[in-house]
């Protein structure tokens, strides 16, 4: 990338918090279900009340393991738990449950499409995954003109596991498709929902740039942008830094020498970042082991149970789905993003119609068109995979086309009936072959024209002869009526 004649290198390092899916907090029985009533979901514990001591949930351990297998990490046999100390509203104990230099999860990688190289691909290097607790959340309603804030504490103790990559990636894209491969392993698992409007899923981007001045290389002091809300706000935030880093240092000349790392907050209704503090740093944490919580012993066996217990990865999936059904990369990753659901509705469906390329079609575009429009998870969806399948395979098969397919696919959704009551429902039925015969006989005879056209080199001029039969008889299968048109046509 250039900006004004200097080349310039962006860089970008992602913290995402996944908050896993357990039913209780790290370290009490609160439940962690979204939406309840203020502060209704607190207990002694996540409150910070004097006397109360943290109990370790072992759910949240075997799941931060999963992830870590997941991301490639490697499970150290050893892990523990620090008090990071920082007073805010929304943390009533002043520290937080967090882990520090012996993290649950180290060294992993994701591999992601290179926007450049189609056809390569690039290596995002994960430097540590660590389990803490969640904060409460801070409400401020300007809305009486008094700028009143309210603390909700429900989200206090909520285990979250924070995912830290290296500063390898280069552009917005490349930080969404990090962000969409995590998300995907996430949910895939059931390790997290991954949900940014519930906060289940948050994002800090890490950014600043390297700026080549006569050879030699200037950093820009690094800001760490917050309050980001989709994958969409990830990328606009990150691309409007990388212009107002390269104005600040025009204007002011200052580099990552001169400047601590700050944090700047993102306005997605203005698209702008903006100042709202100096980012601390471990020091100012002062970390200490918890004196309350003994030290997590992880024996091989217990990881290695957990790994057997993966199951296939979506990237494998993604393989296998190219090869076991012949539908192309694009194809297989829109269904496998999907996820479980999805992928096992649509094999289902490519196995009882015989065709994985048609079946990858029609998922894509007649059922995820028709779960948006009837908001519907595919577990909801009307019409089972084994009812899809059996429509497409009279598709594969030619008793049945695309036209009337999707008349039945339309009735199917409105009845709970098999494909062949839908068929005997809209009156279709096989058109003879004879009838067929007779019927493209009286269409060449009726447009001599067309036959003209048609010889003399015109071989759209067929179309309004199909169209036509489909007129006469809505049954009529438009391939069979181009093969019977051509064949009489030649023996002419």
């Amino acid at each position: 990338m250039s900006i004004d004649g200097y080349p310039t290198e962006t860089i970008i390092g992602l913290e995402v918090h996944v908050q896993l899916k357990t039913n209780t907090k790290l370290f009490c029985g609160c439940s962690t279900r979204f939406g309840a009533p203020a502060n209704t979901q607190v207990c002694p514990v996540c409150l910070g009340l004097p006397g109360a001591l943290p109990v370790m949930n072992e759910g949240a351990i075997d799941l931060a393991i999963r992830a870590g297998l997941a991301l490639d990490c490697s499970i150290p046999p050893l892990t523990k738990w620090d008090r990071k100390q920082y007073f805010y509203p929304d943390l009533p104990k002043g520290y937080q449950i967090s882990q520090f230099d012996l993290p649950i999860c180290a060294d992993g990688f994701i591999e992601i499409d290179n926007p450049d190289s189609p056809d390569q691909s690039r290596r995002i290097d994960i430097l540590r995954a660590h389990l803490e607790e969640d904060a409460g959340k801070s409400m401020h309603d300007e809305a009486t003109g008094r700028s009143e804030s309210r603390i909700d504490l429900n989200r206090c103790g909520t285990p979250l596991l924070e995912i830290v990559s290296q500063p390898d990636m280069r552009s917005s894209t490349e930080a969404k498709l990090y962000l969409t491969e995590l998300k995907l392993r996430m949910t895939h698992l059931g390790i997290s929902d991954c949900e940014m409007q519930e906060g289940s899923l948050r994002v800090d981007a890490n950014v600043n740039l390297h700026i080549d001045v006569d050879g030699k290389k200037i950093a820009t002091p690094i800001v760490e942008i917050k309050n980001m809300n989709s994958f969409r706000a990830v990328e606009r935030a990150i691309d409007y830094e990388i212009d107002r880093q390269y104005d600040e240092w025009e204007e002011t000349g200052k580099t990552i020498h001169d400047m601590p790392k700050r944090t700047f907050g993102w306005d997605d209704s203005k698209e702008r970042t903006f100042k709202q503090r100096e980012k601390e740093e471990s020091a100012d944490y002062r970390y200490f082991p918890d004196p309350d919580l003994l030290p997590i012993r992880l024996p091989v066996e217990r990881i290695e149970q957990a790994r057997d217990g993966l199951g296939e990865m979506p990237a494998a999936i993604r393989t296998r789905l190219q090869g076991q059904y012949g539908i192309k990369p694009y194809d297989a990753n829109v269904i496998v993003n999907q996820g479980r659901e999805l992928i096992d509705y649509y094999e289902v469906v490519a196995n009882n119609s015989g065709d994985g390329k048609r079946s990858s079609s029609w998922i894509q575009q007649d059922v995820l068109r028709t779960m948006n429009d009837l908001q519907c998870p595919v577990g909801d969806f009307p019409i089972s995979a084994e009812k899809l399948g059996e429509l497409l395979k009279r598709v594969s098969s030619g008793s049945l086309d695309n036209t009337r397919a999707r008349d039945v696919f339309a009735h199917l959704l409105e009845n709970d009936c098999t494909v062949e009551e839908a068929i005997e429902a809209l009156g279709i039925v096989s058109v003879d072959g004879n009838e067929l015969e007779s019927l493209c006989q009286e269409l060449l005879q009726s447009n001599p024209a067309v036959v003209e056209d048609y010889k003399g080199g015109k071989k759209q001029a067929i179309g309004s002869l199909i169209g036509q039969a489909k007129k006469k008889n809505p049954n009529a299968n438009p391939q069979q009526v181009r093969e019977t048109l051509l064949r009489i046509i030649d023996s002419i």
